[in-house]
């Protein structure tokens, strides 16, 4: 049997899979953000009760929460994710509690950003992008 054929393949090194890890200042905070606010479905879960991890889809990634760090460290983690309309998103979410930061508007790029953070201070950037862009015409 063959073993897997990799996904990307950059500077000789094989990418077989990847993810973004958050290890956030309050871990159940940031949990419920992602889980019950954004509703992201759980890829996988993992760990003890006191060490838990949680594993999201994140579109054509994951996303894993665990471990954690100092309150007192800032967050320095940007997360970019696509969705279909930014202005019915930030309504949606809105209407959960969450304000923007940022307001959606369309940048010099062309793509139409709005911007919110999760409870542990991680901003993410709310991405739409329009029928014209060219990254919708761009097949790779």
């Amino acid at each position: 049997m063959l073993p897997p054929a990799p996904l990307a393949k950059m500077g000789g090194v094989e990418i077989l899979s990847s993810r973004v890890l958050l290890h956030p200042a309050d871990h159940q905070a940031t949990l419920a953000f992602y889980r019950d606010v954004l509703g992201l479905g759980i890829a996988r879960e993992f760990g003890t009760d006191d060490h838990p991890g949680t594993v999201f889809f994140l579109g054509g990634g994951l996303l894993e929460i665990s471990g954690s760090r100092p309150a007192a460290e800032p967050s320095s983690l940007m997360l970019w994710l696509q969705v279909r309309d930014v202005h019915a998103e930030l309504q949606r979410l809105a209407g959960l509690g969450v304000e923007a930061i940022r307001e959606a508007r369309t940048e010099p790029w062309g793509l139409v950003e709005g911007w919110i953070e999760d409870p542990d201070g991680t901003r993410i950037v709310l991405v739409q992008v329009p029928a014209e862009h060219p990254l919708r015409r761009d097949q790779r």
